[in-house]
């Protein structure tokens, strides 16, 4: 058994900051963080970098010597967010492979999550701004599902709108499952989080 105490992990939840996008499609990123924190019984704080929120805190049962995970909400918007992971991961002296992005996924159902390590950015400003701040795309994903867009929607309104009232109503769970496969990710790797949380 490898010593996971003195790992540090940066959990980044991909969002846009402000109320008008708190609960928008694309936010699910940031409340898969704000569940982690809550569960912590933590609050968000302005990290030193000036350039995201923070808590930080250890995986696992109270007193136990658990992974270490940073959770951060980057205070910049999507296409830009690379910058202040990279500050962050710096500064944490964290590498690409415990760098986890939690983001929605227009290519899954919603409802459903996958998790993987590395792989393109379909298209998703956020992960390709940390794929260009970070040099590599060799960071985790936990990735939410939301779906496509409806007809013709522009995928741009789609993920930028909030969430139908009867999603609203099945988010908890989706929210809640992520915040779980980020733990499980954390703590007992890669592959056993697959095996559970991939639909």
């Amino acid at each position: 058994m490898t010593d996971t105490s003195t790992e540090v992990w940066l959990v980044v939840g991909l969002g846009n900051p402000g109320p008008s996008y708190a609960q928008n499609r694309h936010n699910v990123g940031y409340l898969v963080v704000e569940e982690l924190a809550q569960r912590w019984g933590s609050r968000f704080r302005a990290h030193k970098t000036g350039r995201a929120d923070v808590v930080e805190g250890r995986v696992g049962a109270p007193g136990s010597p658990g992974p270490r995970m940073v959770l951060a909400k980057p205070r910049s918007y999507m296409n830009e967010v690379g910058g202040p992971v990279k500050a962050l991961a710096t500064f944490y002296k964290i590498p690409p492979a415990r760098v986890v992005a939690v983001h929605d996924e227009l290519d899954i159902a919603f409802g459903t999550l996958r998790l993987k390590l590395g792989g393109g950015d379909n298209g998703h400003n956020g992960l390709k701004s940390m794929r260009s701040s970070l040099g590599t795309g060799d960071f985790h994903r936990v990735r939410a599902g939301i779906g496509r867009p409806p007809g013709r929607q522009e995928v741009a309104d789609f993920v930028l709108a909030d969430y139908s009232r009867t999603e609203q109503k099945e988010l908890p769970f989706q929210v809640g499952d992520a915040a779980d496969a980020v733990e499980c990710l954390v703590t007992e790797g890669l592959e056993q989080a697959q095996q559970r949380f991939n639909r």
